[in-house]
């Protein structure tokens, strides 16, 4: 797939403009993030850190005046400071968060100014300096927190996948799954596909920021890509060095056994098409595994809700084309990417309601959110609370058992809101009949960009399944994230980032 056949996947027009998210916004009259005008991050996070929030063909062209969140249905706007909450959150971390909203134009201290404009898929002006070092190491725990937290609860759920209630407590005990245990592909922290996909997720994250550089921005196609290096993983022996867009990643022999990987993830990706929303793979497909691996999605935080919501349900559809198990993926990738920002559980997922509201065949997902929210003042948290959510009646064509998408989202929202502390909500998460892997992921995910890596039980980390791996690719996207123009441009490059993210034609 060469990048000239790209444009044909662009979303549609008419679906909204592609506005950047800082002060230095674009505006003008394309459709869409195909062809929708578009800036870079501009001078309302960190002067640029090199994220376009459009793809496709246009130009920025705003004066960059506009603001940098718009206020839409269950926006929170709160003027002054980001909303942390959660005993492990200390003041610190608070008012570094606070730092991250006021780079990105949503309190005191924005940054201001004027965009000087440029091509889509250009570079805004780099000042790398506008990122204090706490709200860089912030940015950076909370990566860290999603991608950790996400395979520690994909790993805590694993064995009790397939099993009811009372089959859990019969192979773990009355309690059920306390702490990590044995599963069927392994000892106590062995990951399952769940975090294979998440992993190369980011890595397509990250060369589609690179990508740019060459005069391409299509991250869907990227992403797509870096699914079918995972796909790769599936079939081969070990890494196929003849393969010249491997990349450092896809040489982590680790990563080539199968750990459970969901039918659709296999079909999906078992040839070069892209699904598109138009033209899905999968369409019935509406279990929770496209949602599982869409966390890093919410770690664009220079993009605008929005855009976060538009790229991530695109990317589910290349292998879940049920609008179910899509939005399931937007709407968990717009809650991530409100608490890495700084906002509250709640209100990220007020805003996550706001933006599907506009979406068709979003009322199942919107649906179980609410029941989640609602759940939340019934009383004490418990199991029954949480199978109510697991195993809710009304879910549809295509429903698996209590498996989709929407439920296993809405046991790990309430289990977050809940939770004591990460371990207390991970139990809570994956102790049910439903799908304990993916609502594991989902809330581990949650908990670790709301509260950060120093939140995650050690015990838990010490025997996790690709830890280090996991850790070196958090910490290049932050790199990439805060420092990308330093690593590849015009004006510097690091040919090592290169060799480990090679973006040629694959």
């Amino acid at each position: 797939m060469d990048d000239t056949t790209t444009e044909k996947h662009s979303i549609p027009a008419g679906t909204g403009t592609g506005n950047g998210l800082g002060n230095g916004t674009g505006s003008g009259s394309g459709s869409g993030l195909g062809n929708g005008s578009g800036s870079g991050l501009g001078n309302g996070f960190g002067n640029g850190l090199g994220v376009d929030t459009g793809y496709g063909p246009g130009t920025s062209t705003g004066p960059g005046d506009e603001p940098a969140v718009r206020a839409g249905a269950g926006v929170d706007a709160v003027a002054g400071a980001a909303r942390v909450t959660g005993a492990a959150r200390v003041a610190g971390g608070a008012a570094a968060a606070a730092g991250i909203a006021a780079r990105l134009g949503r309190g005191p201290g924005a940054a201001s100014g004027r965009d000087p404009g440029g091509t889509l898929g250009g570079r805004a002006p780099v000042a790398a300096g506008l990122w204090g070092r706490a709200e860089q190491q912030d940015f950076r725990s909370r990566v860290r927190g999603a991608l950790l937290g996400c395979a520690v609860g994909d790993a805590l759920g694993a064995p009790a996948a397939g099993l009811s209630l009372d089959g859990i407590h019969e192979a773990h005990g009355p309690q059920g799954l306390t702490g990590p245990a044995p599963g069927p592909y392994g000892p106590p922290g062995t990951v399952t596909a769940a975090t294979q996909l998440t992993l190369f997720t980011v890595d397509g994250l990250i060369r589609a920021h690179v990508r740019r550089d060459t005069g391409a921005w299509h991250p869907p196609t990227d992403i797509h890509r870096a699914y079918l290096r995972w796909a790769a993983t599936q079939h081969d022996w070990g890494p196929d060095e003849r393969r010249k867009d491997n990349g450092w990643l896809a040489r982590q022999e680790w990563l080539y056994v199968r750990r459970g990987p969901d039918r659709a993830c296999l079909t999906g990706f078992a040839d070069d098409v892209l699904g598109t929303l138009d033209q899905p793979k999968n369409p019935t497909a509406r279990d929770a595994a496209a949602a599982a691996r869409s966390a890093p999605f919410g770690l664009l935080v220079g993009w605008e809700p929005g855009l976060v919501l538009q790229l991530s349900t695109e990317c589910a559809a290349q292998s879940h084309g049920h609008p179910t198990a899509y939005l399931t993926a937007g709407a968990f990738a717009v809650i991530v990417h409100g608490l890495t920002r700084g906002d509250s559980l709640d209100a990220a997922v007020q805003h996550a309601l706001g933006l599907l509201g506009a979406r068709p065949g979003h009322q199942i997902v919107t649906d179980a959110l609410q029941r989640a929210l609602a759940a939340v003042p019934q009383g004490p948290p418990s199991p029954d609370s949480v199978a109510a959510l697991a195993l809710a009646p009304g879910g549809g064509e295509g429903d698996d058992n209590g498996h989709s998408a929407e439920r296993a989202l809405a046991v790990a929202v309430y289990c977050a809101l809940v939770a004591e502390d990460v371990p207390h909500g991970l139990r809570l998460a994956v102790n049910h009949g439903g799908d304990s892997t993916a609502a594991g992921a989902l809330c581990g995910a949650l908990l670790g960009a709301l509260h950060g890596e120093t939140a995650l039980p050690g015990g838990w980390l010490a025997d996790l399944e690709g830890r280090a791996a996991l850790l070196e690719l958090a910490d290049d996207f932050a790199l990439e994230m805060t420092q990308g123009p330093s690593l590849h441009g015009p004006k510097a490059s690091s040919p090592g980032w290169l060799t480990r993210y090679p973006v040629g034609s694959g």
